[in-house]
């Protein structure tokens, strides 16, 4: 029955089974039979044979005969790191498989029952298991898509020579932004652990001389009167309290003539899908125009243009009432 197919969870967990073992990666490095995988793996020789013939059967991996198994095309999607970071249950990807367990409580309450799961709320968690922050980063950075550090402003870019990207994880964009515009300067503000990571990316992208990084919250007072505040990829993982706290230390730093620009959680779609992963995890939300325009006027901010970007991410840019 269609239903079954839709409700079955096999499928799923045997690719997390295998990515953790690191299956692909043996097979890769020559170690086919399974006898000889499941030692690699430290796993049942039987228990792993089910797994991979189960995976077979839905066209990952290929067994040319019994108890042999190779790479596909799809199973070599295994072998790259995104796919690795969201998969692997030793790492973010375990958090992300194993929180589905908290949905109906989720659902129940309206708020997210993450820590109910792992014992703190998912923040708190990733500080307290530096290994799973570590993997978070790495999946929210350079190899989570391509930075598009061409994001279209009301007066365009002639007038920037300041930008703090705020919640930048590693530096990804802004690395991309200061590399394409030699004569900005940027500041980086995330988590102390999340930004002590970041030095490799600005060295690589030959911009850390311009580049200030501050490790702290960013709901405490942000560095002040810099002309471009970057929001990507950060509104849509708070629920409204927090989006608005947000929001308001933006405006706080923007004034009297900085602008911000957020990328990522907000939609020009009327009835935009829910994030349903967003929502267990930490209880954030996708927002409409409408929406965001009336929690951002709560802050102390008017938005002054929006529209989709070249990548086709929707921006939505704002500039601090005050200016008006």
């Amino acid at each position: 029955m269609e239903l079954f197919a839709l409700s079955d969870l096999s499928t799923p967990w045997c690719l997390h089974v295998v990515v953790t073992l690191k299956v692909a990666e043996h097979i890769d490095a020559g170690t086919t039979a399974i006898g000889d995988l499941a030692v690699a793996c430290g796993a049942s020789p039987d228990s792993l044979h089910r797994v991979l013939r189960h995976l077979v059967a839905k066209g990952v991996f290929e067994e040319p005969e019994p108890g042999r198994f190779v790479l596909n095309r799809t199973a070599r999607g295994l072998l790259e790191p995104p796919i690795q970071l969201a998969l692997d249950l030793n790492a973010f990807g375990g958090r992300m498989a194993y929180v589905w367990g908290s949905l109906l409580d989720a659902v129940k309450s309206g708020v997210p029952a993450y820590h109910e799961m792992f014992g703190r709320p998912f923040w708190e968690d990733l500080a307290a298991h530096p290994h799973i922050g570590a993997s978070f980063d790495a999946l929210m950075g350079p190899g989570h898509g391509t930075p598009d550090p061409d994001i279209p402003l009301a007066h365009g870019w002639d007038s920037i020579r300041t930008v703090v990207d705020v919640g930048g994880g590693t530096g990804a964009m802004l690395a991309e932004i200061l590399r394409a515009r030699p004569r900005v300067r940027g500041t980086l503000v995330d988590r102390p652990a999340t930004v002590a990571r970041s030095a490799a990316t600005f060295e690589q992208a030959g911009v850390a001389d311009r580049v200030t990084v501050v490790g702290q919250s960013f709901f405490d007072p942000l560095p002040g009167g810099r002309d471009l505040y970057l929001l990507k990829n950060v509104l849509a993982d708070w629920p409204d309290r927090e989006a608005l706290a947000l929001l308001t230390r933006c405006a706080e730093a923007a004034r009297p003539a900085g602008r911000l620009a957020v990328l990522g959680g907000v939609t020009g779609d009327a009835q935009p899908q829910a994030a349903l992963l967003m929502m267990i995890l930490i209880g954030g939300k996708e927002r409409t125009l409408t929406e965001f325009r009336d929690l951002a006027g709560r802050a102390g901010l008017e938005i002054v243009a929006s529209g989709p970007m070249r990548s086709g991410r929707f921006v939505v840019e704002c500039r601090p009432v005050s200016q008006v």
